[in-house]
């Protein structure tokens, strides 16, 4: 696996900008930072049989009491635990698959996208970005999805369906939010039971992020 230079060498946001704004959320050099002129999104895209369309029909039945907003919460935390369960043909469980996937989301991390946070799940992807100015997130989902499906057919041989066409994302609220997103994502390994600590899941940013801090608290020393 070829990791992005933007990740092995995040630079630490100055605490003004240059024309004496507020900096946003910044870090010493190992923690992802937030431009707050720009809008910091989550993402979830998954296999196109990871999750099947009945399930997401008995959940609607299911949830039909429920006001719009509690009905949405609890469809997504459903989803998500049952995306955990690996269901479908979990074509990520294949190294060459989760290398190829985890790849393209970083080719382009600092031209069209500043990727806060990122894990490559057995059926799914999350992921933490901020658009670069011209990059709709529509955009660069297509692209990611597209480049990984024609590559991950061809190594597995096969044709056909790859993703799901739905892709799940929300705007980050404010600080916490940010953060509470980082924990998740980088922890839904250890939560799926694939791994002890979320350093330990190869296709993730806590792995680079913990080997990027050790780097630095030797340089502190």
């Amino acid at each position: 696996m070829q990791v992005s230079d933007n990740w092995k060498k995040r630079t630490v946001s100055p605490k003004t900008k240059a024309d004496g704004s507020p900096p946003g959320w910044y870090s010493r050099g190992y923690l992802p930072h937030f431009d707050a002129g720009e809008t910091v999104q989550t993402v979830t895209f998954r296999l196109f049989d990871s999750l099947p369309l009945s399930m997401l029909e008995q959940w609607r039945r299911e949830l039909a009491h429920l006001s719009a907003k509690e009905s949405e919460v609890e469809r997504r935390k459903r989803i998500e635990a049952y995306l955990d369960r690996g269901e479908g043909s979990a074509w990520m469980n294949d190294p060459r698959i989760s290398d190829k996937v985890q790849e393209a989301i970083l080719f382009f991390d600092g031209q069209r996208y500043r990727l806060q946070a990122w894990v490559v799940m057995p059926n799914h992807v999350h992921a933490l970005l901020t658009p670069c100015a011209g990059w709709e997130l529509g955009r660069i989902l297509h692209s990611w999805k597209s480049f990984t499906a024609n590559e991950c057919n061809k190594l597995l041989n096969r044709s056909g369906e790859f993703w799901q066409t739905e892709t799940f994302d929300r705007y980050v609220r404010d600080e916490r939010h940010y953060h509470n997103a980082i924990v998740y994502i980088e922890n839904n390994p250890v939560k799926a039971g694939l791994c002890d600590k979320p350093e330990d899941w190869k296709w993730s940013s806590a792995r680079i992020r913990a080997a990027a801090k050790s780097i630095d608290d030797e340089r502190s020393d």
